[in-house]
């Protein structure tokens, strides 16, 4: 589909209508969610990866070695926690439509007690 066209295979011809404006708040499909939730657990366990060979190549100093490890520990737990988690909500605000009060007369009356 063009942009601001329409369908190139349309059955009789290009679609003159333009293309239509998201004017939902809907979440994004299911399909979506799982691949953002993949590349991310991905990309955490990529980052493990270099602590490990950081960790094997400084094994001579070993405070540094030890730091590389501690910091590549954890990562596949916090990875799966992350992957695991749905998006976070949308907050949603409500438009409601608050009018004008009216006065019947806009005046000041004299009131009689007794």
């Amino acid at each position: 589909m063009e942009r601001g066209g329409g369908a190139v295979n349309a059955p009789h011809g290009p679609d003159p209508r333009p293309e239509p404006v998201l004017i939902t708040e809907a979440e994004p499909s299911l399909d979506d969610q799982l691949a953002a939730r993949k590349r991310k657990y991905v990309i955490m366990m990529v980052c493990r990866i270099p602590c490990l060979v950081l960790a094997g190549l400084t094994y001579h100093t070993w405070w540094l070695a030890i730091l590389f490890l501690v910091i590549s520990i954890p990562l596949p737990w916090i990875a799966v926690l992350i992957a695991n988690d749905r998006p976070p909500r949308k907050s949603e605000k409500v438009n409601r439509y608050a009018r004008d009060a009216k006065q019947i007369e806009g005046r000041k009356h004299r009131v009689i007690d007794g």
